[in-house]
């Protein structure tokens, strides 16, 4: 890929000198030519407005030609990465399948067998379902699908589908959330704070710890994420909310993944008109997720009407 991105870069930087050159050498020439003549000026204006558009779609070709290269290298990355997805728990189901139906295995293997073959087949499913919510971002939600969704209640359900995908104890993912309504679509919220908190996990340390906490700043409400991880880099902060990206090499991967899922995050909180911020752990290792997006407040609970008192009861039964 680095060959891919050298040849177009130094041709467009080539041009650019090379126009560059024509414009200066144009002008001197014209001056020396015309003189001080009405015509010069005219004549100056025109061809220097003429160069410079050259020199403008000159920049433009190497932008564009930048970003290309750019999406192909991170759609040859997620390519790379399904591939290995699909194939690494079909490999495995076949491996096991073809042991069950040749060899006579003992319950206890067998028991393990389909344990692990569920896994697999888990493995496969979470695949297919992120690509599934990548796939929904080009619907624009109905409004009959917009309703009240309470915040607190979706981040304990992603808290607990995350610690079952990847059989750890509840007390994994720590929560200590503040109520707030939120208008939206259930999924899109789901699907946010579900692979924040997928991230977290995946990416935290031997033994991860996340911790989930909200907070309302005026009418927002505030989500922060907290990993115990490597952290992020800040130069590449920006760079892992696109489409297909994972950092480093598909080849040296530890973790499953197809560089979709910030992207959904990013995309999501962006329609629900709100902001994603990623930063440090302030003293210790890890990153945190920082998202605000528009909530309100539970409404506070109606208080039951006061009982009669004795006296009243007493006249109500005479």
């Amino acid at each position: 890929m680095r060959n891919s991105y050298s040849w177009p870069i130094t041709l467009a930087v080539v041009m650019i000198v090379m126009v560059v050159a024509l414009i200066v050498g144009w002008v001197i020439l014209t001056a020396r030519e015309v003189g001080e003549s009405a015509g010069f000026w005219v004549l100056l204006v025109v061809g220097t407005s003429f160069l410079v558009l050259v020199l403008v779609g000159v920049v433009l070709y190497l932008l564009i030609s930048i970003k290309n290269i750019r999406l192909n290298q991170r759609q040859s990355n997620f390519i790379d990465s399904v591939s290995h997805e699909l194939k690494s728990p079909i490999a495995s189901l076949k491996l096991y399948l073809q042991t069950l139906a040749r060899r006579s295995v003992t319950e206890e293997q067998q028991a393990n067998f389909y344990r692990f073959m569920l896994d697999d087949v888990e493995r496969l499913d979470n695949l297919i379902n992120h690509m599934l919510d990548a796939a929904r971002l080009d619907q624009q939600p109905v409004e009959t699908d917009v309703i009240d969704v309470e915040l607190a209640s979706v981040l304990a359900s992603c808290a607990e589908t995350v610690c079952l995908r990847y059989h750890l104890p509840t007390t994994t993912v720590r929560l200590n959330t503040t109520p707030a309504i939120l208008r939206a679509r259930p999924i899109d919220i789901e699907m946010v704070f579900r692979n924040l908190i997928d991230n977290g996990v995946k990416y935290g340390g031997a033994e991860p710890i996340v911790e989930v906490d909200s907070h309302f700043v005026d009418d927002h409400v505030v989500v922060r994420i907290v990993d115990n991880g490597r952290g992020i880099p800040a130069k590449l902060r920006r760079k892992i909310f696109g489409r297909f990206v994972r950092l480093g090499s598909e080849l040296e991967r530890s973790q499953a993944g197809t560089g979709l899922g910030l992207f959904i995050v990013r995309t999501l909180v962006k329609r629900l008109d709100g902001r994603i911020t990623v930063r440090d752990r302030p003293g210790q290792s890890g990153t945190v997720f920082e998202v605000q997006l528009p909530a309100q407040r539970p409404a506070p609970p109606r208080e039951p009407p006061p009982a009669p008192a004795v006296a009243d009861r007493q006249d109500a039964v005479r």
